[in-house]
């Protein structure tokens, strides 16, 4: 291979496209050249996987994945004379997670919109969408996700249906989002595979993406119409209503299952059986030798009796995800890939969608619009998810030219249009938490009655700059920015010892939950403590929590409640800043090299249960809209409270 390269110096043009397919039985490589409004399709090459490499739509042995896609890779070489370097890609997998979630914001008063307070909506429609599909998997899993994509189907303002919110002025803010998310393992092992062949990854999306952008042309997207790409192991499902693309899902029973049932059935082995399940159409009789040697002659009839059950229940299944990601009934149905050209499939998402005959197609007829070949026949129906990769990256819907670095490393980006920093941190493998931190824990115990609370650590802030400047997660990206972050740190949970709230070893007694205390020992929210005395008295604690001690809030609860402007000035000129929280006073420590306070930071002494939290909350600074990462000043009016 290396003296083979060394003669190939030549590489493709930069408009040119290579892509690849990899599918779980085989890898589909296609390279078209953008001619006017059409890609020229002027290469294809395919390998079938000689071992179970891929399981449902996944890559299981990365070597084996590369060396079929290298072996795709060189024959196009040689057929081309080029050397190709980078190479455009759809993920899959069983475990894509697709959820459609409404999420409600409500500010305290009605405000003119900004594109940080849609910034917040939508991220908060994320995070609801990313625990409905976490609190599916198992509890224990350490599973990570990238949020690959979302849709805002809708925007409401007051109730109001609304295209766009920026600018109108209004009080409750409501989105229904589409969020669709990928195991980490999916993407990883992708770049891995192309990797280890010397492929750079142009571009990346999705395969129901990349084949609804082959078989569904934009014009006519303003109809409501499924796609379904049905490939031997995996059948993916993409729908499109007013213009766009509003969901995408996955149902895990595709061509293979009426394979194994046929090889079940008649004793053959996979490659018979696949033989056989495409030439139904071919003949009144089928002639095959099985595993054990002998000949058979078996009719169309006794084989479509074989798979009866099996292709019911395949289109049962798809029919199901269909209505489920697209609500209701579409207006026509497009079936391809290579399991859409199984006799009675069609017939039978008929039968289960209860749809007009007239309504359910083989894709194929529309590849023309945007792709043709002198060559090759591109309107097989298998092309579907290969020719829509090279449509994508051709025509920029999924623009490889758009290029984001962040931490020194070109980001993945799966779909294509406008990005902000928060969609880039998102498609990335970062969470919200990781974006604004969460404090420790705090300690809450009784004292005589008394409520006390140890403060957990605060967060350490993440540190997020655009091309060097400090940025909004709401900013736009644009092509070669450069992003840098490091998530924030959760702070260390509080953590209290008996002495800290009762003085030991004199003649006073000392309950904790009931028991005599005759040592000290930790401290546990929601211990209760008294202290049977009569000389001595409770352990006095400073007048100010600082978080790095884990000092009782016994002695600032009072404080917080004091108004004297005068004490408030005398604190701060030591060392000290003041705040007004939720219409209280609350001074605290300036902190080291004096960094600034973060809105972020107050969360902790606001009196809310974070893990508990039943409605919006709502942050303010001043009157005005707040965001976690704020940064405060002396003597701000600060408010976070829940609306339910």
């Amino acid at each position: 291979m290396d003296n083979r390269h060394s003669i190939l110096t030549d590489t493709l043009p930069d408009q040119a496209v290579f892509a690849l397919d990899i599918g779980t039985r085989s890898i589909i490589g296609m390279v078209g050249m953008p001619d006017g409004d059409r890609i020229h399709i002027v290469a294809i090459e395919r390998a079938e996987h000689t071992k179970r490499a891929m399981i449902d739509g996944q890559i299981e042995d990365i070597d084996q994945v590369a060396k079929i896609a290298g072996q795709v890779k060189d024959r196009l070489e040689k057929k081309l004379g080029c050397r190709l370097d980078k190479v455009s890609v759809a993920a899959a997998g069983r475990a894509l997670r697709t959820e459609s979630v409404t999420y409600e914001m409500e500010l305290s008063r009605p405000q003119k919109i900004d594109i940080e307070s849609v910034s917040r909506l939508e991220a908060g429609a994320i995070s609801e969408a990313e625990k409905l599909f976490m609190n599916r998997e198992d509890k224990d899993s350490d599973r990570q996700f990238y949020l690959v994509g979302y849709t805002v189907s809708r925007y409401y303002l007051d109730n109001y249906m609304i295209s766009n919110l920026i600018d109108h002025h209004g009080r409750v803010l409501k989105a229904d989002i589409i969020a669709t998310f990928l195991p980490t393992e999916v993407v990883e092992s992708l770049y891995a595979a192309m990797n280890k062949i010397g492929l750079e990854v142009a571009s990346l999306t999705l395969e129901p993406i990349a084949a609804i952008n082959a078989a569904i042309p934009q014009n006519i997207r303003l109809l409501n119409l499924a796609m379904v790409d049905i490939g031997a192991g995996t059948s993916d499902i993409a729908v499109c209503r007013d213009g766009c693309v509003t969901g995408y899902t996955m149902a895990i029973l595709a061509g293979d299952e009426i394979t194994e049932t046929i090889m079940k059935e008649y004793l053959v082995d996979f490659d018979t059986a696949e033989k056989i399940k495409s030439e139904i159409d071919e003949g009144a009789e089928l002639h095959f030798t099985d595993i054990l040697g002998f000949e058979q002659v078996i009719t169309r009839e006794s084989i479509f009796e074989c798979i009866k059950e099996a292709s019911s229940r395949l289109c049962e299944e798809i029919s199901a995800k269909i209505m489920e990601v697209n609500g209701g009934m579409p207006s026509a149905v497009f079936l391809a890939g290579g399991g859409s050209r199984l006799s009675g499939l069609k017939e039978g998402i008929v039968e289960h969608l209860k749809i007009d005959p007239k309504r359910v197609a083989i894709a194929g007829n529309n590849f023309k619009i945007n792709a043709y070949s002198d060559e090759y026949d591109l309107e097989n129906p298998e092309f579907a998810t290969p020719l829509g990769i090279v449509i994508s990256a051709g025509f920029s819907i999924v623009n490889d030219s758009f290029r984001v670095i962040l931490n020194d490393r070109p980001a993945k980006l799966f779909r294509n249009g406008s990005f902000t920093v928060m969609d880039v941190l998102m498609m990335n493998g970062y969470n919200y938490q990781d974006m604004i931190g969460r404090s420790g824990q705090n300690l809450v115990v009784s004292v005589n009655g008394k409520r006390t609370v140890f403060y957990g650590e605060k967060a350490e802030p993440s540190v997020l700059t655009l091309n060097g400047e400090k940025t909004q997660l709401s900013d736009p990206v644009h092509t070669e920015d450069w992003i840098v972050f490091i998530p924030a740190t959760r702070g260390k949970n509080a953590s209290a010892m008996l002495s800290d709230v009762a003085e030991l070893g004199k003649e006073d007694k000392v309950l904790v939950n009931g028991e005599e205390a005759k040592e000290d020992v930790p401290l546990e929210s929601g211990d209760s403590i008294i202290i049977e005395t009569t000389a001595a008295e409770i352990k006095e604690e400073p007048e100010e929590a600082d978080s790095s001690l884990h000092k009782s809030s016994a002695g600032t609860e009072q404080d917080r409640q004091t108004g004297n402007k005068q004490g408030e000035k005398s604190r701060e000129s030591k060392g000290k800043i003041t705040f007004f929280l939720n219409n209280n006073p609350l001074t605290l420590p300036l902190k080291p090299d004096h960094r600034p306070y973060y809105l972020m930071d107050m969360l902790e002494y606001s009196g809310l249960d974070f893990k508990n939290v039943t409605g919006q909350v709502v942050l303010e600074v001043n009157g005005e809209s707040g965001f976690f990462q704020q940064e405060l000043h002396s003597r701000d009016q600060i408010m976070i409270y829940q609306v339910k």
